[in-house]
């Protein structure tokens, strides 16, 4: 990995990486097994619902995220052979405005505006983003979400509209350093696209992939890191702060 100090711009995943999007999640899913009588934990919960989530945006790209929630827990419910009602799965779509952030985002974004532009590449809706952009409270150069672009990543669309982005403002590639939790959705394109990625290991203490699809394509990284306030403290060494 290049010294930190000679990035000009840092890209990141939001959901997984800034805003906990499990505990999120979580928040919907738990309740509604207990009220349906299923026997499952939150780790066996989010591994059900993971991979309908993945199969609903790559199937429908120009859906909003909030219909891509809906849809995934009513496969999920159906997965699982216990019906998912409209109204929990609209309790679902509604709620990404109260996902929380983890409690080292929003400072490590203060600490890293100071060095670098940072980018926000997301699989949300404009409207969805602005509101846990007010539990961040990040000021990002640029914003490109699934809506913006048509689809979802893994889907290679948002690291197009990135390579535009930095192609306008004269921004070399290699200027950038992407930085995202989830290999699947991040990590597989990133190294696509030739990008310098950085890994927020945020499940670090816990087995499985949570959420998130195993990755099923080739993907690296060129650091690990189990958290951002890690990261901030990185770069705050390299600069010397």
């Amino acid at each position: 990995m290049k010294d930190l100090t000679e990035y000009r711009v840092l890209s990141f995943d939001c959901y997984g990486t800034l805003i906990d999007w499990e505990s999120g999640i979580a928040a919907v899913l738990e309740p509604w097994a207990e009220e349906a009588g299923l026997a499952l934990d939150r780790e066996q919960l989010l591994l059900a619902y993971a991979g309908n989530e993945a199969d609903v945006a790559r199937e429908r790209p120009a859906a909003l995220y909030p219909r891509v929630l809906a849809e995934a827990f009513t496969r999920t419910g159906r997965d699982l052979g216990t019906p998912v009602s409209e109204s929990w799965a609209a309790r679902l779509a509604a709620s990404l405005p109260e996902w929380p952030a983890f409690p080292d985002s929003a400072a490590a974004l203060e600490v890293l505006a100071r060095h670098y532009d940072l980018v926000i590449l997301s699989n949300v809706h404009r409207e969805g983003f602005a509101a846990s952009n007010r539990h961040l409270h990040g000021r990002f150069a640029a914003i490109i979400t699934a809506e913006d672009v048509g689809a979802y990543k893994p889907a290679g669309a948002h690291f197009d509209a990135l390579h535009a982005w930095l192609d306008e403002r004269g921004t070399g590639r290699g200027d950038l350093l992407h930085v995202a939790q989830s290999l699947f959705h991040d990590h597989v394109p990133a190294r696509t696209f030739g990008l310098d990625s950085v890994w927020i290991n945020r499940r670090h203490d816990r087995p499985g992939w949570g959420a998130t699809p195993e990755p099923d394509g080739a993907w690296t990284y060129d650091a690990e890191f189990r958290s951002m306030e890690e990261l901030a403290r990185a770069v705050t060494e390299a600069f010397g702060d």
